[in-house]
């Protein structure tokens, strides 16, 4: 099995599962990234966009918004879960967009985009110059391709102290190999570049980007949200109540030292990245 499959099985299974019912909550939690990256991709109206990595369709429906009625939005995801949530939006705002079920690093795309955006979505590739070789073919021969991705673990407040907090209580594991498809696989912006560049990218631009995550109000809301988004989500099911129970007691304490006037509201560090042709 490849990675790209394993990917698609975890996004068709638990980890697809978890993030449509988090789905509102993520969709708060990200508001802030979300604009930052929207600005940097600048849709323009009239354009044609396409969204990698759509899930439940937030960003897909922002791009629509930005390109208005002369232009075109689509957005393409693995997760058929997520993608149900998505279409489910769609009718119920009638909003004129397409969704496509397939892998953005095969799937047949033909150069009509003149934006292909994407936020947190390319991070998962088995094979990242081979994905944006690909992915280059839905770009028309004037367009762009813009997205956010995270940096670093250790950057990531948000999902790092819940994760040193969580583990005295989890299964000792392996140091994860930080290249491999994954949420933090394009922390190095050296690399990152040099993939994008390698798959025949040009005017490669990154910068970096330093925001928060809206975990929730209180405490007790963060640390919902780190059981169903982070690193610690995808480790605590299949442990007994009590270490369950233990983790969400350590999440708290640590989450609650990044209380502010607008709820818990950990640092994020990402990369915003744009590229021509």
């Amino acid at each position: 099995m490849s990675a790209n499959e394993a990917q698609i099985d975890y996004w068709n299974g638990e980890g697809g599962e978890r993030f449509a019912r988090a789905q509102e909550a993520i969709d708060r939690s990200f508001a802030k990234i979300t604009e930052a990256a929207m600005a940097f991709a600048a849709p323009a109206p009239d354009e044609r966009a396409l969204d990698i990595g759509c899930g439940a369709g937030t960003t897909t429906f922002r791009l629509r918004e930005r390109v208005g009625a002369g232009g075109a939005a689509a957005g393409v995801d693995v997760s058929a879960r997520l993608l149900h949530v998505a279409r489910a939006r769609a009718d119920a705002g009638h909003a004129d967009v397409a969704f496509v079920e397939d892998d953005a690093a095969t799937h047949d795309f033909q150069p009509v985009f003149d934006l292909v955006f994407s936020r947190f979505g390319v991070m998962f590739f088995d094979d990242p110059v081979s994905a944006f070789k690909n992915i280059r073919g839905a770009i028309a021969p004037s367009g762009r391709l813009a997205f956010v991705c995270w940096r670093s673990l250790a950057e990531n407040t948000w999902a790092h102290a819940p994760l040193m907090a969580a583990k005295p209580f989890l299964p000792p594991t392996d140091p994860p190999d930080p290249t491999a498809p994954g949420p933090f696989a394009f922390a190095d912006g050296t690399r990152l570049s040099r993939i994008l560049r390698d798959a025949g990218f040009q005017n490669i631009e990154i910068e970096k980007l330093d925001s928060t995550m809206g975990m929730g109000e209180t405490p007790e809301e963060a640390v919902t949200f780190a059981l169903s988004v982070g690193p610690v989500a995808r480790q605590i099911a299949d442990l007994d109540q009590a270490a369950q129970q233990n983790i969400r007691e350590a999440l708290a304490k640590t989450l609650s030292e990044y209380q502010t006037p607008e709820g818990i509201r950990p640092p994020a560090a990402c990369w915003l990245v744009r590229a021509r042709l």
